[in-house]
């Protein structure tokens, strides 16, 4: 298989099940614009997001790393009228294109951009008791997974769900000594959604127009 083939086949998968619209189309054309990475989600990813808020029954989703707010708006989109989403953004010109683009979607009511370190954020959001979350996305820096991880659990109840994105490394996943802070930090992430008492997850390898690259994904147990 080619990363051509990978392409055509996520080409077909989008235009039949996950088709772009105005604001999809243009959080990601504004997102550019402004020079953000492309590193959000692929649009069929996006839509795997917003089928497992559904399924969840969420009301309340957390996300750790905004971006441009593309991932943003299909966890919304899932959301009631009266549901909320919170997602924590490190680089204040990231927040302010993903505001733009959940405003443009109809959803700046129901979700809400945090500027800051996420460890930051994390702690002044658990300092307000909100009400658990029923879903977390994490995709932020991986150095600092496993202490996202730790937060998710913290602020989620039993039933809830919690989806840690970028856990391939490109394969080098698997190398116990590897010195990368990104393959450090997924490795002690894995490792504890294995080991914690409070977890029960998996983790599923994928490939398309994001290249080679996986998901763990964990429930929140009694």
């Amino acid at each position: 298989m080619t990363q051509q083939q990978w392409d055509s086949v996520d080409d077909y998968f989008t235009g039949l099940l996950a088709p772009a619209d105005e604001a999809l189309t243009a959080a990601l054309r504004d997102s550019d614009a402004a020079g953000l990475p492309q590193i959000a989600v692929a649009p069929n990813q996006g839509k795997l997001l917003h089928l497992l808020a559904q399924i969840q029954g969420a009301r309340r989703v957390l996300e750790v790393g905004t971006l441009g707010g593309y991932s943003t708006i299909w966890l919304a989109r899932a959301l009631p009228a009266d549901g909320r989403l919170v997602t924590l953004e490190y680089k204040p010109e990231h927040a302010d294109v993903a505001r733009g683009n959940l405003a443009r979607a109809g959803l700046d009511k129901i979700a809400e951009v945090r500027v800051g370190p996420a460890l930051d954020s994390l702690t002044a959001l658990a300092a307000e008791h909100p009400e658990p979350f029923d879903l977390v996305f994490i995709d932020a820096d991986k150095a600092n997974n496993a202490r996202y991880l730790e937060w998710a659990i913290e602020l989620t109840r039993p039933g809830s769900l919690i989806i840690l994105d970028n856990v391939v490394r490109g394969g080098a996943v698997t190398e116990a000594t590897s010195t990368d802070p990104h393959v450090l930090g997924t490795r002690s992430a894995l490792e504890l959604i294995a080991e914690h008492p409070k977890l029960s997850g998996t983790a599923v390898q994928t490939v398309g127009t994001k290249g080679y690259d996986g998901f763990a994904l964990a429930r929140v147990l009694d």
